[in-house]
Order: structure tokens, then C-alpha cells, then sequence
């Protein structure tokens, strides 16, 4: 019997910066700031900026476990 994998089998890996902004309820302005400001890891594709998922993660729950920026 053939087997059927979904093309998202892996999980998501990376937020777009929209994705940051509805997270953390910040502006647009503040979440590029955010991106630039080397916190985490992005990745450039053409002008698309993608966050590395993981990076994020890590990056937002230690402000979390430290009460905030």
C-alpha cells in the first residue's frame, strides 16, 4: 500500500515578519527593528526576511522567564 506525506511533514521552521508582529502585538516598524537588532537568527531571500522558528522560541521564552525586555 502507497503511502501519502504531507508536504508540511517537517513542521514550520521559520515566522515572516508578520507573523512576529501578531505574536508579540508590535507594529511593523518594531518588528523589522527587532529583526535587524540581532537577537535572533533571520535569513535574507531576495528583500523576504524569514526568523528562524527556533531561534525565536528560545529568544521569546527567555524574555518571558526574565519578566520582559
Amino acid at each position: 500500500m502507497e503511502q501519502i506525506v504531507s508536504k508540511n511533514t517537517y513542521g514550520k521552521r521559520t515566522y515572516s515578519v508578520d507573523e512576529i508582529q501578531e505574536i508579540l502585538n508590535i507594529g511593523r516598524r518594531t518588528a523589522y527593528e527587532l529583526c535587524a537588532s540581532g537577537c535572533f537568527k533571520i535569513v535574507r531571500i531576495g528583500r523576504a526576511i524569514r526568523i528562524s522558528k527556533l531561534s525565536f522560541d528560545k529568544w521569546l521564552d527567555n524574555i518571558e522567564e526574565n519578566g520582559g525586555i
